[in-house]
């Protein structure tokens, strides 16, 4: 969603399934930051889901503690919209000027939203010439449910602090995880704790995006009911020794490969659209965050299921970290991708 006005300082906030993080970055040079403050502390997942009195007050609770205990002074803040509350798309138009842009625009905008555009908030980017027609222009267009934005602005902005912005989880991960001077197709892969944000993103603009649902607890459901162990002790397994087939005698890998073997499926629809869409160009690699990075061997499983090249992305690379907090924040590093990137938005625009 667009800026709503220019301004200096501000921090971004990520109230996501289980936690709720925070962090506020300086600017050093081009796509380079340094850690101004962060914050981060678990919430009950049901807090960020129900929309009762109590949870709103314990979840505005959490977040004013977040911050407070972050450092973070300003109130201006860039909030982002979940994958399961926003519908993002690239249509192509004919190359025109901005204004003929705008007006044709209206029209497109009506098309693709799955929605009614008066009950819609929406935006819409020009990310350059189409890659396969030189006479056309591709536009990525966003939109969430008026209720839904206005109902969560209030809620922070109840809270003492100023809204800014707002942005789609997938458009803010691509800023952090995405590599500065990609020139290449690659399939960027956020793992939530219920859901998998997908961004396809060639040079540094985004060409398709999407959402899965299937995330962290996806797997320890799996986990749950074909080893006959509890919830916790599930997860435990997982993030400890992933799909290793030397560990526990390979049961992890083995309760979870249909799972899995689904979930990469999905992932390998994605490139065969879009490289079905632009046939000349490759997906080179794919680029692995969020509890990807923390299942062990789940990027070699991908890579071999997919063949394609899998690595884990790291949402701090253009961030410059204390040695300090670099220990503290480790635990939780690879959930940060969304945060960073709100944190790193242009305000200058």
């Amino acid at each position: 969603m667009k800026l709503f006005k220019s301004v200096g300082s501000f921090f971004a906030l990520d109230i996501g399934t289980n936690a709720v993080r925070v962090v506020q970055l300086d600017t050093v040079g081009n796509n380079v930051w340094s850690l101004a403050h962060y914050g981060y502390m678990n919430i009950d997942e049901k807090l960020s889901a129900s929309d009762s009195e109590e949870s709103k007050q314990r979840l505005g609770e959490a977040i004013l503690t977040v911050v407070g205990q972050s450092g973070i002074s300003t109130r201006n803040v860039v909030l982002g919209l979940p994958s399961q509350k926003t519908f993002t798309t690239v249509v192509e138009v004919p190359i025109t000027n901005d204004s003929e842009l705008a007006s044709l625009m209206k029209y497109q905008v009506d098309q693709h939203i799955p929605m009614s555009v008066d009950d819609a908030k929406i935006d819409w980017s020009a990310l350059g010439p189409s890659l396969r027609d030189p006479k056309m222009q591709e536009v990525l267009i966003t939109s969430t449910a008026i209720e839904y934005t206005e109902n969560r602005l209030e809620f922070i902005e109840g809270l003492g602090f100023d809204v800014i912005a707002a942005e789609p989880d997938p458009i803010a991960m691509i800023r952090s995880l995405l590599p500065a001077n990609s020139q290449d197709a690659q399939l960027i892969v956020d793992i939530g704790e219920q859901s998998t944000n997908l961004a396809l993103v060639f040079g540094d603009a985004p060409r398709l995006v999407r959402s899965i649902p299937t995330g962290l607890s996806t797997l320890v459901k799996t986990a749950v009911q074909n080893l006959n162990v509890k919830d916790e002790q599930a997860r435990q397994f997982i993030l400890k020794f992933g799909l290793a087939q030397d560990r526990l005698e390979g049961q992890v890998y083995n309760a979870l490969e249909s799972t899995l073997d689904a979930f990469v499926s999905e992932l390998t629809k994605s490139v065969k659209f879009f490289q079905t869409r632009y046939p000349g160009i490759s997906v080179s690699r794919i680029l692995m965050s969020g509890y990807g990075m923390s299942i062990p061997k789940l990027s070699d499983y991908v890579s071999t299921k997919s063949g394609l090249a899998t690595i884990q992305a790291n949402p701090w690379q253009k961030v410059q970290v204390s040695q300090a907090d670099q220990q503290k924040i480790l635990p939780v590093a690879s959930e940060f991708a969304t945060v960073v990137g709100l944190a790193q938005r242009d305000t200058s625009i």
